[in-house]
């Protein structure tokens, strides 16, 4: 994975935070409850879970500083679920607030940490703080492209797609090896199995489908043994609770 220090992180995620909190300015209450690709999600459902991932980052660290460490959603899964559905119906400008307090709360602390805290422990993947923020970053960047505001998967740095594709190498199904070839970019294996497929096309649609999300610059090709494929179909995502 290309390296990352805690300040281009944080400068990242300020960055994320507010394109997102533009993004999403002008949306209405009709707008709000608009069907996503997520099975069952609207769009109220994806900026309650925004709103609800914000918080659950933040006292994550908030715990952290005190040598703490607490579920990462409170009453875990089910808890989630709760939240998300019982907000998912607010006003666009409910949304809107509880998004803004939510992403100046987990910015905030995060920019206030010294070097060594963001290697504190927290509960989240039994990881530290850095993990959390990932996270974060991963929730910002993906979600935004999730609600169609103009901010889709194309839009991706190079910097994020590569960062991605480390953290969901783990998707590949055992006994594949997958060498991608990114348009104009050096190849990349991910996988170790004895199978290889090979996937070419645009870095960000390429990063796109290995997060499960629809590639939008064009077509992806695969290829085995000189032969053209199918997609592999790709494990789960790797998730503590198996969420969105």
């Amino acid at each position: 994975m290309t390296f990352i220090s805690p300040a281009e992180l944080t400068d990242r995620l300020e960055r994320a935070a507010d394109t997102f909190a533009t993004k999403i300015g002008t949306l209405t209450d009709d707008d709000a409850r608009v069907d996503t690709e997520l099975p069952g999600w609207t769009r109220g459902h994806l900026l309650a879970h925004v709103a609800h991932v914000s918080n659950a980052v933040a006292r994550q660290v908030e715990y952290a500083l005190r040598g703490e460490l607490i579920e990462f959603y409170d009453g875990g899964q089910g808890g989630r679920t709760q939240a998300i559905e019982m907000a998912a119906g607010q006003s666009a400008a409910e949304h809107k607030e509880a998004i803004a307090a939510a992403f100046t709360r987990a910015v905030s602390v995060l920019d206030s940490l010294a070097q060594e805290q963001w290697q504190l422990p927290i509960s989240y993947r039994d990881g530290v703080v850095m993990d959390g923020a990932l996270a974060y970053w991963r929730e910002l960047v993906i979600h935004l492209a999730d609600l169609q505001v103009g901010r889709g998967p194309e839009t991706w740095s190079k910097e994020f797609c590569l960062y991605l594709i480390d953290f969901l190498a783990v998707r590949v199904p055992s006994g594949i090896r997958l060498k991608l070839l990114p348009l104009a970019m050096v190849p990349m294996t991910v996988g170790d199995g004895s199978n290889t497929v090979s996937v070419s096309g645009m870095l960000t649609d390429i990063a796109a489908w290995l997060a499960g999300r629809t590639p939008t610059m064009g077509s992806l090709r695969a290829e085995a043994a000189a032969d053209s494929v199918e997609l592999p179909t790709l494990l789960p995502w790797p998730s503590a609770f198996n969420a969105k």
